[in-house]
């Protein structure tokens, strides 16, 4: 990303951590320039510095100059804001507030699918069993995206048509869903693809999988 950018983006692993992934994939994808700081979550030092960098030790977190954002939908909120050209909500108020429903639900729900199948970027595809709360979670995110793609999608191959701040959110299940081999139906998978097709979420993917940073947990799944 641009050395000179006035952004800073600090984030996690890029082979596992999906709230890293939300704002940088949606920064790259719209070509926003920005500096990004790569930080070991699972060491003790990357743990103090993302102590420094935002009051809930966590990670991402946003600068703007003298401006700190950390949470991943909040800096989705500040770029939309900052750059309204972008689109990175969908245009219509409608579609704007159904993908911004959808983002929330991402944010706050979902906990067995994501505690049983982790974001790994690393990960070779093969599957695993999963529980019946977290097929539950597969089976909702299929009719979510189905019913937005039905709704406000014809445009393109996206959510909502352009891709947007909600495929932003939803991209480390596209990573869950494929990594994990988990069933999925056949409109969910060309999503999928359009998703994995993307230069940004292939550069991303490329680091990731370079990363010498290891969760041993993570990858003996």
């Amino acid at each position: 990303m641009a050395a000179n950018s006035p952004l800073k983006l600090v984030i996690g692993n890029k082979a596992y951590s999906s709230w890293s992934l939300r704002p940088w994939i949606l920064m790259a994808h719209m070509h926003i320039p920005f500096e990004e700081v790569v930080i070991n979550i699972y060491s003790e030092a990357g743990k103090r510095a993302m102590r420094r960098h935002a009051p809930t030790g966590k990670v991402p977190v946003l600068y703007d100059g003298d401006t700190r954002i950390w949470e991943s939908l909040a800096i989705m909120e500040y770029l939309a804001e900052k750059y309204p050209a972008r689109n990175i909500w969908p245009r219509s108020r409608a579609a704007r507030a159904h993908a911004r429903v959808l983002s929330n639900e991402m944010h706050a729900g979902f906990i067995p699918l994501r505690q049983q199948a982790p974001t790994n970027f690393r990960r070779e595809p093969g599957r695993i069993a999963l529980d019946d709360a977290a097929m539950a979670n597969v089976t909702r995110i299929e009719d979510a995206w189905a019913n937005a793609r039905r709704r406000f999608g014809r445009g393109g191959p996206f959510l909502f048509g352009h891709f947007c701040a909600a495929d932003a959110m939803f991209a480390p299940v596209v990573n869950r869903l494929y990594v994990y081999d988990i069933p999925v139906k056949k409109p969910t998978r060309e999503y999928m693809d359009a998703i994995m097709a993307l230069p940004a979420w292939i550069a991303w993917h490329k680091d990731g999988a370079a990363e010498k940073w290891r969760n041993p947990v993570y990858d003996n799944l």
